[in-house]
C-alpha cells in the first residue's frame, strides 16, 4: 500500500496503458483523477475503480483544461501527489513522411504529444508544493531512439519527451519534485491488437525477450518511479521494452 491517503492525476486514463496505470494506482489505496479526452472512456475507468476515482473531461493540448483538471483535484481530493502524464495521439494516428505531413495535423500532434505534459505539470505542480513535494513521470517510448519511419513526429514528440523529463527535474528538483519516465517498447493493448501479426512478429524477432509486453508491466517500472523506493532517483528515462534498445 505505497500510496494509501495520496493522489494520483493519470492523463489519458480511459483505456489502455493508461488506464493500468489508473486501477494499479488505486489497488495500492491512491485516489486516482482520470483525466481523459474520451468522455465515455474516462467515466467506465472511473466507475470500475470506484469511490476512489473520479472522471474530468480533459483536452491535455489545452491549457485552461489542464487548469481545470487541477482545480477539480483540488476540490475533490485537497490535492494532488502524483502526476502521470500519459495522454497522448497514437492509436489511429497518421503515418505521413514529415516533408508532407498537415501542418495542422502535426502541430495538433505536437501539443497533445509533446507541450501537453509541460501544460498539465504547470497546473498541478503548485498542488504538489502546497504538499511539500510529490514524483512526475512522463510516458515516453522506444520510438525516441529511432528514426527515418513515415510518422517519425511520433518519435520527434517523444524525443522530446526526455528533454522535458530531464529539463523538469532540474527545474522542479529544488521543490521536492521529482520527474522521471519511462519508455514503453510494444506492449498489448487495444491499439496493439490492431496491429497486423507479420509485423508485430519482426518487431519480436528483434527484440532479446522475444515477446510483446504487458500492460501491468509498464505500470510496474511507474509506479516504482513514483514511490519512496525510487527517492534518489529524478531526470532519468527508463525503457520497458523487453531489450528492444540498448544503450550505455
Amino acid at each position: 500500500m505505497r500510496f494509501e491517503n495520496k493522489v494520483a492525476v493519470i492523463t489519458g486514463a480511459g483505456q489502455g496503458i493508461g488506464e493500468t496505470y489508473a486501477k494499479r494506482m488505486a489497488s495500492e489505496r491512491a485516489k486516482v483523477v482520470i483525466a481523459e479526452l474520451n468522455e465515455e472512456q474516462g467515466r467506465r475507468v472511473a466507475s470500475e475503480i470506484g469511490e476512489a476515482a473520479i472522471f474530468v473531461k480533459t483536452d491535455v493540448s489545452d491549457p485552461a483544461s489542464c487548469q481545470a483538471l487541477a482545480d477539480a483535484a483540488m476540490a475533490a481530493f485537497g490535492g494532488v501527489d502524483y502526476l502521470i502524464n500519459n495522454a497522448a495521439i497514437f492509436a489511429g494516428m497518421r503515418y505521413e513522411p514529415l516533408m508532407s505531413v498537415d501542418i495542422d495535423y502535426y502541430m495538433k500532434f505536437m501539443a497533445v504529444n509533446l507541450h501537453g505534459a509541460l501544460f498539465v505539470t504547470r497546473a498541478i505542480v503548485p498542488l504538489m508544493e502546497a504538499r511539500g513535494g510529490g514524483a512526475i513521470v512522463n510516458q515516453s517510448s522506444t520510438a525516441a531512439y529511432l528514426s527515418g519511419s513515415v510518422g517519425a513526429y511520433y518519435g520527434i514528440s517523444k524525443l522530446g519527451t526526455n528533454g522535458l523529463t530531464m529539463s523538469l527535474a532540474a527545474e522542479l528538483g529544488p521543490k521536492n519534485i521529482r520527474v522521471n519516465g519511462v519508455a514503453p517498447g510494444p506492449t498489448m493493448t487495444g491499439a496493439m491488437q490492431q496491429v497486423d501479426e507479420k509485423v508485430i512478429a519482426g518487431i519480436v524477432a528483434q527484440m532479446p525477450l522475444g515477446r510483446i509486453g504487458e500492460t501491468d508491466e509498464q505500470a510496474n517500472a511507474v509506479l516504482f518511479l513514483l514511490s519512496d523506493e525510487a527517492s534518489f532517483i529524478t531526470g532519468q528515462t527508463l525503457c520497458v521494452d523487453g531489450g528492444m534498445i540498448r544503450k550505455p
